[in-house]
């Protein structure tokens, strides 16, 4: 990769420190965010038109009080519901929403709560996004761990009781490559009955393989639907071309992936206009692949490391709390995830009304989850975290929390027979 030689530097050549600062400040030093690379594999697939003209067409200012009401009062969501529950006109119904979401958890998946927990495996990048502890510009340690590495990390883990993992790397073909999160499907699938990856963005015969590797789901975020943004937040990498990573989880379901995720980060740009294409996304895909397991994230920017200045812009709590309602409301039987980006109470409230599933005993930095989950000194190095997160409970405390609180925590719900 043409940025690679950035990527394991404790400081930037003076040729590196220009090349950056031309990224910055001159626009026609990119590439073309909406032009495939070659490798890329093309879909043609009308997902994007449809989500897309619903996004740029919003205008939440337009919706009314009265327009939330009718929304509340209709059996099923429409789009123009969604679009109502998701404006400015519908945080006094807040609590309505979240009565209406509540029913509507209850009807579709009970008083269960799914528990997992990521392990990253390797925080080399060849990206340069502006808001990510990883992007190759920036001064962290760099770390990849072995299959002997990984495999101590996932018996660490799966000691604790914990059934789901999501293996997450840095996005760096050259470091990470398909072959070699294959091999980490292939061992958690030793320990694991549910295995999730939240990789770079490949193509159909490659998901393919990973999924014969022992993978069943792919999580992928947008991070925003909002292609000027978009252009300006991803400045180097693959990651830049936003088409061909909007088509990624349709990519993952042709290769034969059980289940797909997707999120937008909200506060990078309009977060109505993002939570609406996202959940748009899972609408039209839930229409075409209706075998699938769709599901949603919804993390919100959160600190990382040499950039203590990025925080979430305009979205609070509330807000978060409207747009997660509305998920629930319009797509009644996706999967919810609220991550530990958010605070223990904030999680254990949202969980009774709308979110099914909940990451714990978190860690996303690289080889430290003994020293996380048993107290001893790790051997070896550790790689720096993507970024910080707010709720560190582990395993078996997000366990008791949720029973204690009338739920039902769920450890796997799929068997291979």
């Amino acid at each position: 990769m043409e940025n690679q030689f950035f990527v394991d530097s404790e400081y930037l050549s003076p040729e590196a420190l220009a090349k950056k600062h031309r990224l910055e400040t001159d626009p026609s030093s990119r590439k073309n965010h909406m032009e495939y690379l070659p490798g890329m594999e093309k879909i043609h697939s009308d997902v994007c038109r449809s989500v897309m003209e619903h996004m740029n067409a919003y205008d939440c200012t337009r919706y009314t009080a009265k327009d939330v009401q009718t929304a509340l009062e209709h059996t099923v969501c429409s789009i123009e519901d969604f679009k109502a529950l998701l404006s400015p006109a519908a945080e006094p119904f807040l609590e309505e929403m979240a009565r209406r979401a509540r029913l509507e958890t209850s009807r579709h998946f009970g008083n269960t709560v799914y528990l997992f927990t990521p392990l990253y495996i390797a925080n080399y990048c060849e990206n340069y996004c502006v808001y990510c502890g990883f992007n190759c510009y920036n001064h962290i340690h760099r770390m990849k761990l072995t299959m002997e590495q990984i495999e101590h990390e996932m018996q660490v883990i799966a000691d604790s009781g914990m059934e789901e993992i999501l293996i997450l790397t840095g996005e760096s073909r050259t470091q990470s490559s398909v072959r070699y999160i294959g091999e980490a499907c292939r061992l958690a699938r030793k320990y694991f009955r549910m295995v999730g990856l939240e990789i770079y963005p490949v193509n159909t015969d490659e998901y393919r393989y990973l999924h014969t590797c022992g993978a069943d789901y792919v999580t992928v975020f947008q991070e925003t639907y909002d292609t000027d943004r978009y252009e300006a937040l991803h400045l180097l990498g693959h990651k830049r071309v936003w088409p061909y990573r909007f088509d990624a989880q349709e990519r993952a379901l042709m290769g034969g992936m059980r289940g797909v995720a997707f999120s937008a980060l909200l506060g990078l740009s309009d977060f109505r206009k993002d939570a609406l294409a996202t959940a748009l996304h899972v609408y039209y895909l839930q229409r075409k692949y209706p075998q699938a397991e769709m599901s949603l994230s919804c993390p919100r920017l959160r600190p990382i490391i040499n950039n203590d200045k990025i925080n979430p812009r305009d979205v609070g709590e509330k807000q978060l709390c409207q747009i997660i309602c509305a998920y629930r409301i319009f797509l009644p039987f996706a999967g919810i995830t609220v991550s530990s980006r958010e605070s223990a109470r904030f999680r254990d409230g949202i969980v009774k009304i709308a979110a099914t599933k909940v990451s714990a005993g978190v860690s996303t930095g690289i080889g430290d989850h003994e020293s996380k989950y048993t107290g001893k000194q790790a051997d070896g190095a550790q790689g720096d975290e993507q970024f910080e997160i707010n709720d560190s409970r582990s395993f078996g405390e997000m366990y008791a929390d949720m029973a204690d609180k009338g739920l039902q925590p769920v450890l796997n719900d799929y068997l291979y027979v």
